[in-house]
């Protein structure tokens, strides 16, 4: 049956399945469905138009295997109510392959409490908002944002896009071509599956994409090569010039007076060439000279139908027929990016220092000039012509991670600007499906993500992330969470949520919990290389303790230390390479420890019988032990072979003799040491999640030690002694500090506080759980 009448019958007959399934699934989501429900359910309550929390009950979620969840919610036409669920695992479901069923499930625990309960206290134990009583965690706070329409990940950074449509087939059949920094192109179909195995077509990165005609693709590549793709079958079909000792710079389509478009090709060390783009021959044109550099080009027709190429070289714009060139335009930064609009002889500009223009090649192009300063904080990356709402339209991605809309013919922007990736925009092109055209973006995060190009998406500038640059979370049981937000500093309740404003208007580097005179303090570095002390109640004292100062450098790592008798203590590390100790009653400096020969990132401390140890690591690659009650090294400098450390902490593994300590590695690794011993580690964590930024320790049960590792995309918890992962849980954005809240030795669970790029959450992990 077709028709309305027969469309109807069919979603009814999807809707009784979806209901009479949901019935199916196990109120205990520890406990497996049935894999026609992980597989289906989502499906026929999506054909059913029931897609929402009762249909697809959260139970279900850390089980579901159809991989498309996020696809089915986006291609709805009419979104159903209740789907807060649903909308919290889509956003983790591109992440989740790899996981167990057990990390799944935690990491829904919490990024469905970071939806729906910002800046609000957590679910306390029984509540209606907390049904997954059997998660590994209880979430206590969060202001943290939930990745955004991630639509493939990638294990290398995404840098070159291209959308094509192969032979016969619609335009809504495109299918979208990535190349990566390892020299790997993979072809992903309109809903983000792989439409063929991924392809290590060269020995560099895959800088340049171009479509040459039905599914056949031109690909340029810094091992100097340009090679062609066949993207429908996922294979290479031939290299076309490869130079040595040189990099391509530009791949790009131009139309020479009276004959058909060729492929040209442009290298750094100057050489161009053309080719043929059915037979791939190389083409005797006449092409413009270029001098030894980075070139970019665009092929574009002169107000007269004339194909031109468009020449960008460090500063300057030039135009040129093969015969003659003249320069264009001049700018006042480097050219990062160069595209051609559809007014002919007209182009748009963006350069490192954040600048937006449009041009002409016309002799009057002064006059016609069009530019918008600092568009982004950092260079513009990428630009790509789209259509929005039937207009044509520039995107325009930055260093910053944010992609904006601009109407090219005035440089009016269309909406606001979209915080699209946690780090810098790399490429950006168009790609149609059922649905309309959407806006794919790549960027320096390992992410590809799916934007509808309608207008509405930037109409608000989508969610903000809450970026902290310093965090510290006091002593329990009453935990007050201090964070950085910009240039204020505030203090958290988590337990009522309330908040007060405690440094305004002065950036903060590092944040720690100290007492002074008994009396609990907020330590804050600040950017004046000084470290402010600052008291949540009044005190007796008639004016507020000065600031410490001494560092040539802004503190990157503050931490409070137990001191001897009544004397509180304070140890900072500076990008000046310095690390200082301060007794904080006086106020004054104790000790100078200044072996390190880059920046301290690093501070942890730890007491043993003998006294009060702090170590130290940073930029140099090395670790130091200092001994604070005989202010010296102890031991030797660990070095750690992990590129920079970023983080380490202390550890003691109970029923074995000496201390543990714990590194976390720029080069993505976690490393277990023995402080006193001049071997290499003891064991290596290697979670494959990109740069480690944090690193703290905990025990379960007061025995088995586990270490909390901070990665791109999630935290691992890693059983040292069994070399086992225990649970990893998502949160889609690099953590840059991981702390353990200090509590009781014997303590049933652990309080957890993570803080990066996207906001902070803190969550308690139970032991018995794990």
């Amino acid at each position: 049956m077709t028709g309305p009448a027969g469309d109807d019958r069919h979603t009814e007959i999807h809707r009784q399945l979806a209901a009479a399934l949901a019935e199916l699934v196990p109120d205990d989501p520890s406990i497996p469905p049935h894999p026609y429900l992980r597989r289906h359910l989502a499906r026929h309550a999506a054909q059913g138009r029931v897609l929402d929390d009762v249909h697809v009950p959260p139970a279900l979620l850390p089980w579901e295997s159809s991989s498309g969840l996020g696809r089915l919610l986006a291609g709805e036409v009419s979104r159903p109510v209740h789907q807060q669920w649903l909308q919290a695992w889509a956003t983790l479901e591109p992440y989740s392959r790899e996981l167990s069923p057990l990390s799944r499930l935690t990491s829904l625990h919490l990024a469905h409490h970071a939806a729906t309960s910002r800046l609000m206290p957590g679910p306390r134990p029984g509540s209606p908002d907390a049904p997954f009583d059997r998660s590994p965690v209880t979430p206590l706070w969060s202001d943290c944002a939930n990745p955004d329409n991630v639509w493939a990940l990638n294990d290398a950074d995404v840098v070159s896009l291209a959308s094509v449509v192969p032979r016969r087939r619609s335009p809504a059949q495109a299918l979208l071509v990535t190349g990566d920094d390892h020299g790997v192109v993979r072809v992903l179909r309109r809903d983000g599956s792989a439409a063929a195995p991924p392809v290590t077509l060269h020995e560099g990165a895959v800088t340049h994409l171009l479509p040459l005609h039905e599914g056949i693709v031109a690909t340029g590549s810094t091992d100097g090569a340009v090679a062609i793709l066949d993207a429908p079958r996922g294979r290479r079909k031939a290299e076309v010039l490869r130079r040595t000792a040189a990099w391509v710079t530009t791949l790009t389509l131009h139309r020479p007076p009276g004959r058909t478009a060729v492929l040209l090709a442009a290298w750094s060390d100057g050489h161009l060439a053309a080719f043929n783009t059915a037979t791939l021959h190389r083409v005797d044109l006449p092409l413009p000279t270029l001098v030894p550099g980075a070139a970019l080009l665009n092929g574009t027709a002169g107000p007269d139908g004339t194909g031109l190429v468009l020449v960008a070289q460090h500063d300057t714009v030039s135009v040129s027929n093969g015969r003659t060139t003249r320069v264009c335009s001049h700018h006042s930064a480097p050219v990062r990016t160069l595209v051609a609009l559809s007014e002919p002889g007209t182009y748009a500009v963006g350069d490192a220092r954040g600048h937006l223009s449009v041009h002409s090649v016309d002799a009057d192009a002064d006059s016609r000039t069009r530019s918008v300063e600092a568009v982004t904080s950092g260079a513009v990356t990428a630009l790509a012509v789209v259509t929005v709402e039937g207009r044509e339209t520039l995107a325009a991605g930055g260093a910053d991670g944010t992609v904006r809309l601009w109407r090219p013919d005035r440089l009016e922007p269309v909406g606001e600007s979209l915080p699209a990736h946690a780090e810098a925009v790399t490429a950006l092109t168009a790609l149609s499906d059922g649905s309309g055209t959407r806006l794919i973006t790549a960027g320096s995060d390992r992410t590809v993500r799916n934007w509808p190009l309608d207008g509405t998406t930037f109409r608000h500038g989508g969610a903000r992330w809450n970026r902290v640059t310093a965090s510290a979370l006091s002593p329990g049981p009453t935990h007050l969470l201090a964070v950085t937000e910009g240039t204020s500093t505030l203090v958290r309740d988590i337990r009522t949520g309330t908040e007060r404003p405690l440094i305004a208007d002065e950036p903060v580097t590092a944040l720690a919990w100290a007492r002074l005179h008994h009396r609990p303090v907020l330590a804050a570095a600040l950017s004046d290389n000084s470290i402010a002390l600052r008291a949540l109640e009044p005190g007796d004292d008639p004016e507020p303790p000065p600031r410490l100062r001494g560092h040539f450098s802004p503190a990157l790592a503050l931490l409070a230390l137990p001191g001897a008798g009544d004397s509180s203590l304070l140890a900072s590390g500076s990008a000046d390479g310095t690390v200082r100790l301060w007794d904080l009653d006086r106020p004054r400096s104790l000790a100078v420890f200044d072996d390190h020969r880059f920046s301290v990132r690093a501070l942890a401390s730890t007491r043993t019988d003998d006294g009060v140890l702090l170590a130290s690591g940073g930029s140099d690659g090395n670790v130091r032990v200092w001994d604070v009650d005989a202010l010296a090294q102890r031991g030797p400098t660990i070095r750690c072979g992990q590129n920079i450390v970023n983080d380490v902490a202390f550890a003691r593994l109970r029923g074995e003799a000496g201390l543990r300590m714990v590194t976390a590695g720029q080069n993505g690794t976690l490393r277990l040491w023995d402080p006193d011993a001049t071997s290499g580690p003891l064991a290596e964590f290697a979670p494959g999640d990109g740069e480690l930024q944090a690193v703290t320790a905990f025990r379960v049960h007061g025995r088995r030690l586990v270490l909390a590792a901070a990665g791109a995309t999630g935290i691992h918890l890693w059983d040292a002694a069994a070399d086992r992962t225990l649970l990893q849980i998502i949160t889609g954005h690099p953590v840059t500090a991981l702390r353990v809240a200090p509590q009781p030795e014997e303590a049933p669970s652990t309080v957890l506080l993570a803080t990066g790029g996207a906001g902070t959450m803190i969550f308690r992990v139970h032991h018995d759980r794990l």
